[in-house]
């Protein structure tokens, strides 16, 4: 039987299965994330960059001789009948085959931040895309690596107000995310190997939709996360057990030392984490 989220103890080891690196949009690279994550105690954590598993080799390197466990994951944008559902790949065994897969959405974002770079210039913000490449340095293009190359050219102190005046839904910049469909998404996450966990999903997170999910395959809900209240905690954990699907959790960092979304904050138990490895191994014996 699941352990509801309030009866977990916080002395017990703890977990973060959602966690970003420079990888796609985090601030630190993979080996700073996985040394962080030693220094505050986590047993294990789940590297989950957007549409990218390309800083998992670092992040493994590191995590190697310090005992810290990195399971391979991703994060990706998807489409549920017009809602915009993020869902995350957990515990991926096919690395190299999922990520030649995910090329073709990453080059859809590319394509996005080009119409960004684009509807800012008419806004009188004179950006080239060299000047958000070079933000990226390599990794999985987004939205805060042009908010990086509006600050680094002054036109914004810092990444809330480049969201809040330009690049947040429905500001003058905005461009719609090209998004795979969730069933779609949850079918290539198995084929490589991983589970399927819906991220944050927060109010959205109701029996209206947490049920043709489970029957299109989800495996899992994130019931902890900072933005999560706790009405929808207790709310995800009920749906977890009434669908028999596995929790997880994470604090969504992305490197801020600041804020609510600070790594290992979620508290989530081993005990989480040994129920997706039983899951795993599980659909890993041939039937």
């Amino acid at each position: 039987m699941n352990q509801a989220p309030d009866a977990v103890s916080p002395a017990g080891p703890c977990v973060d299965l959602q966690v970003h690196s420079t990888a796609s949009d985090g601030a630190l690279p993979p080996a700073e994330v996985v040394r962080h994550a030693h220094r505050i105690g986590l047993v294990a954590m789940a590297l989950t960059d957007h549409d990218t598993l390309a800083g998992l080799d670092e992040a493994r390197a590191a995590a190697a001789p310090l005992g810290l466990r990195v399971i391979a994951g991703v994060e990706l944008s998807t489409d549920w009948h017009g809602r915009e559902l993020h869902i995350l790949g957990l515990h991926v065994r096919e690395t190299a085959w999922l990520e030649d897969r995910l090329r073709d959405i990453r080059d859809a974002r590319r394509d996005r931040a080009a119409l960004i770079v684009e509807r800012l210039g008419a806004l009188g913000i004179a950006l080239t895309m060299d000047d958000v490449l070079r933000e990226t340095h390599g990794a999985s293009l987004g939205r805060p690596h042009i908010a990086r190359a509006m600050i680094a050219r002054g036109y914004v102190t810092d990444l809330r107000q480049a969201f809040d005046k330009y690049l947040g839904a429905g500001k003058p910049a905005f461009v719609e995310k090209e998004k795979l469909d969730a069933a779609a998404a949850i079918a290539l996450l198995h084929e490589a190997g991983a589970l399927a966990v819906w991220a944050h999903p927060g109010r959205l997170g109701t029996q209206d939709l947490v049920k043709p999910l489970a029957k299109a395959g989800l495996d899992g809900l994130e019931v902890l996360h900072p933005g999560h209240s706790p009405d929808d905690r207790a709310r995800l954990f009920m749906l977890a057990e009434r669908h028999a699907l596995l929790l997880s959790g994470g604090s969504d960092w992305h490197g801020q030392f600041e804020g609510p979304r600070q790594l290992g904050n979620q508290q989530v138990p081993l005990a989480w984490l040994a129920a997706q490895d039983r899951r795993v191994a599980e659909r890993a014996v041939p039937a």
